[in-house]
């Protein structure tokens, strides 16, 4: 049975960053990524953690990473637990399948959202102005409607708490316009090509958030997770229909469960119960799964 990993305690490296869903161990010009089975919502960390669930993302990045090699250099160094540092042998049944050696960044402060249908914050704000982030979409959308091709929507990467949408030209003026102009490139090139292998195994690519860092020459790499169920919304193609609640595999099955118990998203959130996890573990197995086409090393 795959036990839970909620944190990570190395004793031969100084305490790591922890995130929400990944502790980051600094090796001097490299990092350790582990991702944890933490899940959060709402931005907050639920209890308990999803079994399994860290090996899960981290598989399943990997596997992007490799498929979008030719589009954008990528920070991966390895991936292979047998080829860490002997500081680490010690704790390797912990760390296969979950941790990543990477190359260490300058994170850019944005993350880079693409949307190819109307859902989520994209869903109410265009309610409330017809566009999302500054972009102008037509009248007469419903919920889970394809756009007319895909969209840009950057946000704030906050530390602590709620990331937050912002126009293009928000960015561009905290970036610089070469840099901004290239990213947006990317996010949508990345997107286009990610939601088509989708597509191929019957997913639905909704929308998904990357997150891109810089190395000193200047060079752009995609970092951290790249369409994963935590960072994506992946729904059922044979049973999406427009208007209505997608059939997905992703977090939205542990938000809907959130939004439906009484919970007001502001006092300590409740714990989630055991057919929430055990449900929350399959969807994501179902994703990894059907995108591609085998089975995840939990």
């Amino acid at each position: 049975m795959t036990t839970t990993v909620w944190q990570t305690e190395i004793d031969e490296l100084p305490a790591p960053q922890r995130g929400k869903v990944r502790d980051v161990y600094n090796l001097g010009d490299r990092l350790l990524f582990i991702a944890c089975d933490r899940i959060s919502a709402y931005d907050h960390v639920l209890q308990p953690g999803i079994p399994g669930k860290g090996k899960i993302l981290t598989q399943l990045s990997n596997y992007w990473f490799e498929l979008f090699s030719d589009l954008v250099p990528n920070h991966l160094i390895t991936t292979d637990a047998s080829e860490f540092p002997e500081s680490l042998s010690g704790y390797l049944d912990m760390l296969a399948g979950r941790a990543i050696i990477v190359t260490k960044t300058e994170v850019v402060p944005f993350e880079c959202v693409a949307r190819g249908y109307l859902a989520g914050s994209g869903f109410r704000e265009y309610g409330e102005s017809r566009s999302v982030c500054g972009v102008p979409l037509p009248e007469g959308l419903i919920r889970a409607d394809r756009l007319p091709e895909p969209i840009f929507t950057p946000a704030t990467k906050a530390e602590s708490g709620h990331d937050e949408n912002v126009s293009f030209d928000v960015m561009r003026d905290a970036l610089g316009g070469p840099l901004a102009e290239q990213l947006r490139t990317l996010t949508l090139e990345i997107f286009t090509r990610g939601a088509a292998h989708a597509a191929e195994k019957g997913i639905i690519l909704a929308d998904t958030k990357f997150e891109f860092g810089q190395l000193g020459s200047g060079q752009v790499m995609l970092i951290d997770e790249v369409l994963t169920p935590d960072s994506s919304r992946f729904w059922d193609a044979s049973q999406w229909q427009p208007g209505t609640e997608p059939i997905s595999f992703d977090k939205q099955y542990v938000r809907n469960w959130l939004d439906n118990c009484g919970w007001d998203r502001e006092s300590p959130p409740p714990e989630l119960p055991p057919e929430v996890v055990e449900g929350t573990l399959e969807r994501y197995v179902e994703a990894f799964r059907k995108i591609t086409g085998r089975e995840p090393d939990l």
